[in-house]
């Protein structure tokens, strides 16, 4: 199961309607958590998500909106007594700010977390890699990228006569036969984009992906202001979405100064004419099957 469950949506300050931010990608076996604000242990009960369901925690930077459900997250990873370690990646100018997070309050440490604080663009490991974006503090986007495969053409192996084991023995040995009979099967791909000006690293994160979520925290009417605050607009975002070929667009972070949220869509229709969601609290986007 590939799916992204949306577990809140507000930027600075959250509404009657939206928690801070909080998403969870659920990947195979993996559970990645991106960005827990304020509520996120909540929402998780909301969403049917438990503690276990978490491999990794993703934080993009430390504005309490993206980090202030850390304590209750690392806790509850404890009292849920997690058997796997999870792995917490973050900017590294911001350890001091995890430690306090992490140890904000006096518990019965059981579970394992690994520290491994992001430093500069590059892998992280398991397909997972950052890319530093452009915020007033430092902030790193996550990209994660399945490895391509091979799909094997049944009309080329039946017109050869290569059938039963002799298919697995095939792919097995390898060799000219076999580029013959089968093509690349592209792996998936999916990003995650908050709090950031336009900058080479939005555009690096975005690159041909089959899920973007990204940041819209304004409209374009206040574009001058986004900038100013380090972040983007719908139309900004949908036109990434659509120069880097992403397949599915889901917008969040919405500043709390929009009540409704259709002019997101209008605006986005502008540019992106691909798959596109303006995401609500508890939504779950499935992640588009392989084209």
């Amino acid at each position: 199961m590939r799916e992204l469950i949306v577990l809140g949506t507000g930027s600075q300050a959250p509404t009657r309607t939206r928690n801070h931010n909080g998403y969870l990608l659920r990947w195979d076996d993996q559970g990645l958590l991106f960005d827990p604000g304020e509520g996120t242990q909540r929402q998780m009960q909301y969403a049917g998500v438990a503690a276990s369901d978490i491999t990794r925690l993703c934080v993009t930077h430390l504005h309490g909106d993206h980090c202030l459900g850390v304590p209750g997250i690392v806790q509850r990873l404890s009292l849920d007594q997690v058997s796997h370690p999870v792995t917490a990646h973050y900017p590294a100018s911001g350890a001091e700010y995890f430690h306090r997070l992490r140890y904000a309050s006096a518990f019965h440490e059981r579970a394992t977390l690994i520290e491994e604080p992001v430093h500069a663009d590059g892998p992280l490991g398991g397909g997972l890699s950052a890319a530093r974006l452009d915020h007033p503090v430092e902030a790193f986007g996550y990209r994660l990228v399945e490895p391509d495969g091979l799909r094997m053409l049944p009309d080329r192996l039946a017109a050869r006569g290569i059938v039963g084991p002799a298919v697995a023995a095939l792919i097995r040995d390898g060799g000219p036969l076999l580029a013959e009979v089968s093509e690349v099967r592209r792996g998936q791909r999916f990003a995650f984009v908050m709090d950031t000006r336009l900058c080479d690293g939005v555009y690096a994160l975005a690159d041909g992906v089959d899920m973007l979520v990204i940041e819209s925290t304004f409209l374009d009417a206040e574009a001058g202001l986004a900038h100013e605050a380090g972040h983007l607009t719908a139309r900004q975002a949908a036109r990434v979405a659509a120069e880097c070929g992403v397949r599915t667009l889901v917008l969040t972070h919405f500043s709390q100064r929009y009540p409704e949220l259709g002019l997101f869509e209008e605006e986005a229709r502008r540019e992106f004419s691909g798959e596109l969601h303006v995401a609500r609290d508890l939504d779950r986007v499935p992640v588009p099957r392989r084209a």
